[in-house]
């Protein structure tokens, strides 16, 4: 993905606006595509702002950060639960999760998810 058009840009697009241009000669001036800058002027109309919104990111962890506490207090009543364990825990209780968003899960809590087992020695 490419970055967002400068706020210097905007401010001149909206400024031209402001002054009487219609938005499509605006966009036309400063080199952006019509639909931009109509995009630009209704979002500060409905909004009072037009900077570029927040991208990208995780944008389905909050669904299972709605259930940490249940999810802690699984591990404190089983501490060797695997993930897949924990998964059908979760699904008793009415959460959809699967083993890798629970694996996220634990990476941004930089907690580790192994069973303690007894290492054999050769």
């Amino acid at each position: 993905m490419g970055k967002p058009l400068s706020m210097e840009l905007r401010e001149r697009v909206i400024a031209a606006i402001d002054a009487g241009l219609s938005r499509r000669a605006a966009a036309a001036r400063y080199g952006v595509a019509p639909s931009t800058a109509i995009r630009w002027d209704d979002a500060r109309r409905t909004t009072g702002s037009f900077a570029p919104k927040p991208r990208g990111g995780d944008m389905r962890s909050r669904k299972i950060e709605a259930h940490a506490e249940l999810i802690h207090a699984a591990l404190a009543e089983t501490p060797d639960i695997t993930l897949a364990e924990l998964c059908r825990h979760l699904f008793d209780r009415g959460v959809a999760a699967s083993t890798s968003s629970l694996w996220r899960f634990f990476r941004r809590r930089a907690m580790t998810r192994k069973k303690d087992r007894p290492r054999r020695r050769a």
